[in-house]
C-alpha cells in the first residue's frame, strides 16, 4: 500500500473536493448506523417495554422512511462526487503516463517492446483507475460504519463489543493466508497481458509478411498459446478471490452467531433486554458487512500493488534533459562540429570511438559507408535522441548540451529512410511540425518538395486520408510527403537519412535534380547508400567502423 499511496501523490485532486466526500461519507454512514437504533425502539413498542421515551410505530416508520430517502440521496451525491473525482484522479493518471512515455529518450523503446510500454497506458492504468473509482472510493465508508457499529456496540455491551475485537485477528490471519497469493498471480497476469498486446501489436506490423510467407496457421497458434497463458493467469486471479469472500464472509457469519449466543445469555441474565438485544444484532450485521466487504478490497489491492509496483518503476526511468532553464540555441550559420566523440549502445561493441568531422555552415556532407558504421548514429546523437559517452558536439560553435533540447531540435530537419506519418490528411502530415500553418503555407511547402503534382492527383487533393503510416501512398510520396513536413518547418540544418530509398531510378534523378534549390544555403548531412545521390554533396566521407576512412 506505500507504493500505491506514492502513486497517489501524482493524482490526488483538491483537499476541498476530498473534504466534501469525506462529510456525504460520514452523514451516510450515521444514517446507517441509526437504522439499527430504530429497530431496536420498533421491537420496544411491538412487546410494549415500559418506557417514557417510547415511540409510536407510525413516527418510527415514518422515521425510518426519512431516513432511507436521506441515504438515498446521500448515496447519490456521495457516489456521484466520489466517481466523478476517481475519474478525474484516473485521467491525471494516464496524463501522467503519457506525457513520461514522450519523455523518456529512445533508449528506453530500444530495449522494450511497443506492446508492453502500451499496456502500461491501458491495462495498468485501468486497473489503478478502477481501484480509485471503485475499491478506494468504497473504503472509507466500510471502515466509517465498521467504527461506528462497534462504538455503539461498546455502548450497548462492552462484553460483547470486546468479543467482537478478539474476532479481527482470525479475519485478518485468514486474509493474510489467502489473499498473499493474489499478489504474484496479479504480477503473472499482468505480464501474459502485456506478452499477448506485444503480440498482436508485433504482428499487425508483421501482416504482409506473414501473409507473404503463409505464416497464418503458425501465428494464430502463437497466439493460441499467449492467449492460453493469459486466460490461465485470469483463472488463478478469479480462483484465489472467489475463495478470499466466501471465507470470510464464513468466518463473520460464524462470529455473528457467537456474539448472538453470548446477547441472549446477556438477555437471559437480565444484563441486556430484547430492544437492546435487537438492535446489537443489527449493529453486528453492520459489523459484519465491512469485514467482508474489507476481503474484497484486500484483494483488489494486491492486484492493485502489481500494476502500481510496474508504474513507479516506469516513472522512475529518468525522462530527457529538456533542460527549460537552459538558453535556447541561436543557430545563425550553422555549422556543425563532432569533436572526440564516442558512444556505444548497451551490451554491443563501441559504434563511435573518437570521431571528429567538421561541417562549414551551408555546406552539403554526404556520409557513405556499409551499415552499422555510426552514420544513422551522429545523427541522433547530433540531436540529442542521446547523448555521447565522451567528446561533445556543436553547433556554431556552442556545445548543444548546454542549451535546451527544444530549440536544439527546432534547427533540424529530418528526412528518415522510415518515414513516420500520421493516419490523417495530406495537410495534417504536412503540418505536423508545424501546427499553426495555413493551407497557403502547406501548399508551398507540398511545392517545394515537389509533392504537390502527386497530391493534386489524389481523390481529396490535401483533405486525403493516407491510412496508417501513409499505406494508401506509394513509397516515393511519402518520402515526398516527409521532405514537405520538413521543409515547413524550415531548419537551418537538414538531414536526409536515405531519403531516395523509396525511389526508382528516374524518380531518384528527378529528385536530385528539383532538390538542390531546397538545399541552399542549408547546412545537409546526406547519408545515402546510393551514387546517384552523392551528386548533392559537397564532400564525400566515408565510414567504416565508426570512423572516417579514406
Amino acid at each position: 500500500i506505500v507504493k500505491f499511496t506514492t502513486l497517489l501523490q501524482h493524482i490526488t485532486p483538491h483537499r476541498r473536493t476530498l473534504l466534501w466526500i469525506v462529510v456525504l461519507l460520514l452523514a451516510n454512514s450515521a444514517a446507517a448506523l441509526l437504522q439499527p437504533w430504530l429497530a431496536g425502539e420498533l421491537t420496544g413498542v411491538v412487546i410494549g417495554r415500559p418506557d417514557k421515551w417510547i415511540l409510536s410505530v407510525q413516527l418510527i416508520l415514518l422515521a425510518w422512511l426519512g431516513l432511507a430517502v436521506a441515504r438515498s440521496l446521500l448515496a447519490f451525491a456521495s457516489g456521484y462526487l466520489g466517481g466523478s473525482t476517481g475519474e478525474l484522479m484516473s485521467a491525471k493518471l494516464r496524463t501522467r503516463v503519457y506525457e513520461h512515455l514522450q519523455a523518456l529518450p529512445l533508449a528506453y523503446y530500444h530495449e522494450r517492446r511497443s506492446g508492453e510500454t502500451l499496456s502500461l497506458l491501458s491495462n495498468d492504468a485501468q486497473v489503478i483507475s478502477r481501484f480509485i473509482t471503485s475499491t478506494l472510493v468504497s473504503m472509507l465508508p466500510l471502515v466509517l460504519t465498521f467504527l461506528g457499529a462497534f462504538a455503539i456496540m461498546a455502548w450497548l455491551d462492552p462484553l460483547i463489543a470486546g468479543l467482537a475485537v478478539l474476532l479481527m485477528p482470525v479475519y485478518y490471519i485468514a486474509m493474510k493466508l489467502i489473499g498473499r497469493r493474489i499478489r504474484p498471480i496479479s504480477r503473472d497476469w499482468i505480464n501474459a497481458w502485456s506478452n499477448t498486446i506485444s503480440f498482436v501489436e508485433e504482428n499487425i506490423g508483421l501482416l504482409p509478411a506473414i501473409k507473404a510467407f503463409i505464416r497464418e496457421p503458425v501465428e494464430s497458434e502463437r497466439f493460441g498459446a499467449a492467449n492460453t497463458e493469459l486466460l490461465t493467469s485470469s483463472k488463478k486471479q478469479i480462483l484465489v478471490q472467489s475463495i478470499l469472500s466466501p471465507v470470510i464472509g464464513l468466518l463473520a457469519s460464524g462470529g455473528l452467531l457467537l456474539l448472538l449466543w453470548v446477547g441472549i445469555r446477556h438477555v437471559e441474565s437480565g444484563q441486556l433486554d430484547t430492544p437492546g438485544l435487537v438492535s446489537l444484532l443489527l449493529y453486528a450485521m453492520l459489523l459484519t458487512r465491512p469485514i467482508a466487504g474489507l476481503a474484497d478490497v484486500y484483494g483488489q489491492i494486491q492486484r492493485t500493488r502489481g500494476a502500481a509496483e510496474r508504474l513507479l518503476g516506469f516513472f522512475s526511468e529518468q525522462p530527457e534533459p529538456f533542460d527549460e532553464n537552459k538558453p535556447a540555441i541561436s543557430a545563425v550559420r550553422s555549422s556543425i562540429e563532432f569533436r572526440n566523440v564516442s558512444f556505444t549502445y548497451p551490451g554491443r561493441e563501441p559504434v563511435l570511438q573518437d570521431f571528429s568531422l567538421h561541417i562549414d555552415a551551408g555546406e552539403t556532407v554526404a556520409l557513405t559507408g556499409p551499415n552499422g558504421a555510426g552514420k544513422t548514429t551522429l545523427v541522433h546523437l547530433l540531436m540529442r535522441f542521446m547523448d555521447p559517452d565522451a567528446g561533445c558536439i556543436l553547433v556554431d560553435d556552442t556545445d548543444i548540451s548546454v542549451v535546451s533540447l527544444a530549440s536544439l531540435r527546432q534547427q533540424i530537419g529530418l528526412v528518415a529512410q522510415n518515414t513516420l506519418l500520421l493516419n490523417g490528411t495530406v495537410a495534417e502530415n504536412i503540418a505536423y511540425g508545424h501546427h499553426m500553418a495555413q493551407g497557403e503555407d502547406i501548399k508551398l511547402a507540398a511545392k517545394a518538395a515537389r509533392a504537390d503534382e502527386f497530391i493534386a492527383h489524389l481523390p481529396d487533393g490535401l483533405d486525403t486520408i493516407i491510412g496508417d503510416q501513409g499505406i494508401k501512398l506509394s513509397g516515393g510520396q511519402r518520402q515526398r510527403l516527409s521532405l514537405a513536413r520538413t521543409l515547413l518547418k524550415d531548419p537551418p540544418i537538414l538531414v536526409l537519412d536515405e531519403a531516395t530509398a523509396m525511389f526508382d531510378p528516374a524518380g531518384e534523378l528527378s529528385f536530385i535534380e528539383e532538390s538542390k534549390d531546397l538545399l541552399e544555403e542549408r547546412t545537409v548531412i546526406l547519408i545515402t547508400h546510393r551514387p546517384a545521390s552523392l551528386a548533392l554533396a559537397d564532400r564525400i566521407l566515408k565510414m567504416d567502423g565508426g570512423k572516417l576512412t579514406p
